[in-house]
């Protein structure tokens, strides 16, 4: 079984609640020289009356994610039980390699220069709970998905 995130945009109201609850889940402070794991986006299509879209985003746990072929330290774990994939912080060497190849740019580094990036929440899944970004939708754009493979 795996895990997924699903986004319906027609839904995002573009509050940010996603991204906050997981800064504060995450112990994430900007001034410190984090970077959020996650992030919502805004666009604007032109027009007499201009219209606002919005996206959340974080990392996506690709099927065959690059980030995880050119780690030349293996540090990115995939949890066999949910899924995700997570940066294990004593194994990184901080060569940045999986940040670059990342075609989403859903990684960065955190404020010692190692790689950082959405772990999926895994603990609150297997704990019964959503992750800290789906509960704090407020109007449900964000969602988990169970895929049985």
């Amino acid at each position: 079984m795996n895990y997924r995130y699903s986004f319906d945009s027609a839904l995002c109201s573009g509050c940010g609640a996603c991204a906050v609850a997981c800064m504060d889940l995450n112990d994430i402070d900007l001034k410190a020289g984090d970077t959020p794991y996650r992030t919502v986006s805004v666009t604007e299509t032109p027009g007499k009356a201009p219209l606002l879209n919005f996206a959340s985003s974080a990392c996506r746990h690709c099927e065959k994610p690059v980030c995880m072929e050119v780690c030349r330290y293996d540090c990115l774990i995939r949890d066999p039980e949910t899924g995700f994939i997570s940066v294990d912080k004593s194994l990184c060497a901080g060569c940045l390699a999986c940040v670059f190849s990342c075609p989403f740019n859903a990684m960065d580094t955190d404020r010692n220069g190692k790689a950082s990036k959405c772990h999926g929440c895994g603990e609150l899944i297997k704990n019964g709970l959503d992750p800290a970004c789906v509960r704090a939708c407020p109007t449900g754009a964000l969602t988990l998905e169970i895929r049985h493979e």
